[in-house]
């Protein structure tokens, strides 16, 4: 399927040394695709000289005279920079030049912009964060992880809709088991938010699992986590935290003495084999999910191969009907509950 991706080119902690050349390899191993860089035209057309020139053919340059600033307040860049590479990367989602656009740029940013470019699904009032963890049986797709702090029963049901739809898209599992996050499996735990979002879930028609618990992301006992963004982001930022502790501690282990060092030297084959299974590079991009379009952010110190996954996720959202999956599994829902009024109008707030 073709699919034109459009880029942030200027965004993130690194810019154009890492965004050029991660398009290339994603070109390189994707035939079927298209991207426009979006940035300052001097410096990105100079980036892109060193291609390929059956690759660089497959590129096209839009250029822009602003950039967004990682620390720079979202309203700012929303109201002032309407030429920045974020912006206009996004606008041409908007007019269907690109379907999808990807960004390492300013999280916040990138949110309020294409709030308000795009707006979001019909059914659906905000959008979400989402991204894929690694567990012992592949991957569970987790979100909200911080858009929305506050979030209500029914906010919480769309969510496992759009997550449901997500996980099919990207993972091929046409129907995936839907968790409630909470702080026990029993019905009773939890606040009432979660107890009525459980009751909706019961009877949405999703393959509601019911009630899981924070370890229950890494065991893989369902496919799709739900649950508030500030549970979510305080749960991605701790299992962050882990992982960094736990490659810390392995390598402090590995280097005390001659005969530890004898031993990582050994089993160096096995410590490689487990730092790749856990390197955050590989699970790189978060679906900014609910809007009309797909937008992935990339982290923003992503390095060339990080940035890379996130083009390839986009791109098999894209290629995959994410949207179309999210419109279906809304009007499903609908059918189930039809005393559940979901979001009718296109939404910029």
């Amino acid at each position: 399927m073709r699919v034109t991706i459009a880029v942030d080119a200027m965004g993130g902690d690194h810019g154009l040394p890492v965004t050029v050349p991660a398009v290339s390899k994603f070109l390189a191993a994707t035939p079927e695709a298209q991207v426009v860089m979006v940035g300052l035209a001097a410096p990105l057309e100079a980036a892109l000289a060193a291609l390929d020139k059956t690759l660089r053919a497959r590129i096209t340059v839009r250029a822009t005279s602003e950039i967004v600033g990682m620390d720079e307040p979202p309203t700012d860049a929303l109201r002032h920079k309407k030429d920045s590479s974020m912006r206009v990367a996004i606008d041409l989602v908007k007019s269907g030049e690109a379907q999808a656009c990807v960004s390492a740029g300013n999280t916040g940013a990138l949110m309020a912009i294409g709030k308000f470019v795009l707006k979001t699904l019909r059914g659906i009032d905000r959008p979400a964060i989402a991204t894929q963890l690694p567990n012992t049986r592949g991957v569970s797709t987790v979100l909200d992880l911080g858009a929305n702090v506050n979030c209500s029963a029914e906010q919480l049901l769309q969510f496992a809709i759009m997550g449901s739809a997500l996980t099919t898209a990207i993972e091929g599992n046409d129907n995936p088991t839907v968790g409630l996050l909470n702080i026990g499996e029993e019905e009773t735990k939890g606040n009432e938010v979660v107890k009525e979002a459980a009751e909706l879930l019961k009877h949405s028609g999703l393959n509601f699992y019911g009630n899981v618990e924070g370890n229950d992301i890494y065991k893989g006992t369902t496919d799709v986590v739900v649950c508030d963004g500030f549970v979510g982001n305080v749960a991605l930022k701790t299992s962050e935290g882990l992982v960094q502790m736990l490659y810390k501690f392995l390598k402090d282990e590995y280097t005390r003495n001659w005969r530890s060092r004898l031993a990582a030297l050994i089993s160096y084959r096995v410590l490689k084999s487990f730092k790749s299974r856990l390197d955050p590079r590989r699970f790189n991009g978060a679906t900014l999910i609910g809007l009309r379009g797909v937008v992935v952010k990339s982290h923003g110190s992503a390095d060339e191969m990080a940035f890379e996954y996130a083009l390839h996720k986009a791109y098999r959202e894209v290629a995959h009907g994410m949207l179309d999956r999210i419109a279906q599994r809304i009007e499903a829902v609908s059918a189930q509950l039809p005393s559940v009024a979901l979001p009718d109008a296109e939404r910029a707030d």
